[in-house]
């Protein structure tokens, strides 16, 4: 059975800056994978080269054995993948639940009529029940991050791409947002997860991977690549977070 989502020899640069050098990168069905490095090492490229806002120079993304390369980012949405952003980026001025009901219809190619039921259940399942009627904008960070977990969700993914999604946030309400992922995982929802904060991820991924100026070094069992002395001397602080 082919990875639900393979990236083969993806390369891109900027000039003269590599943000990706012939990277492999396959994720398992079911399989939650988390992805660290510095700032500048290409985690974000790689996320926009796999949900389409960025081309790579070469190689390819398959998403179920299926070469999606060149497909825009809406027709990957609607074939099952979606993604959340660092910085939420909500319709600000329209309700949450009238958000939920956009990203489901569009990520999904339903009428908004018939999409209704799954939103009010992931208004419960996120935690946003009592906040259905307010506007995104008016919302906390945290509840803004929760929201745009939900988004996502909404497009009845069959892979989920966090971005950064406990940055910013206390400990407090990081743990909070780990126990909506953890209950996102449990349903079985494959995805990719790049964070700063290690213990976040750590308490989620089956597998980590480190990248470094565009390229991967490191991937296994969390634990055991977050001990390495070649990733504690790149990712400075990593075994203090851990």
């Amino acid at each position: 059975m082919p990875a639900v989502l393979a990236l083969e020899k993806i390369s891109k640069r900027f000039g003269a800056v590599v943000v990706a050098h012939q990277i492999d990168l396959a994720l398992d069905e079911g399989e939650a994978l988390g992805i660290i490095g510095p700032n500048g090492a290409g985690k974000t490229t790689l996320f926009g080269i796999a949900s389409g806002t960025v081309a790579p120079d070469s190689g390819r993304v398959l998403l179920a054995g299926s070469d999606i390369t060149r497909l825009a980012p809406e027709r990957r949405c609607r074939l099952g993948l979606a993604r959340s952003f660092q910085i939420p980026q909500p319709f600000h001025g329209m309700s949450v639940f009238e958000n939920l009901v956009v990203a489901s219809a569009f990520g999904t190619g339903c009428r908004e009529r018939d999409v209704y039921g799954r939103c009010v259940e992931l208004l419960e399942q996120c935690g946003l029940a009592d906040k259905a009627n307010r506007t995104a904008g008016s919302l906390t960070l945290l509840d803004r991050k929760r929201l745009e977990l939900a988004r996502a969700l909404a497009t009845n993914p069959r892979v989920l791409l966090l971005d950064e999604v406990a940055g910013g946030l206390s400990e407090h309400e990081c743990g909070a947002l780990i126990e909506l992922i953890r209950a996102t995982r449990r349903a079985g929802m494959s995805m990719i997860w790049i964070e700063h904060i290690v213990h976040a991820l750590i308490a989620i991924v089956d597998r980590l991977v480190v990248l470094h100026a565009g390229s991967l070094i490191a991937q296994g069992d969390p634990r055991t690549v977050i001990s390495a002395p070649m990733v504690q001397d790149i990712y400075m602080g990593i075994a203090a977070d851990a």
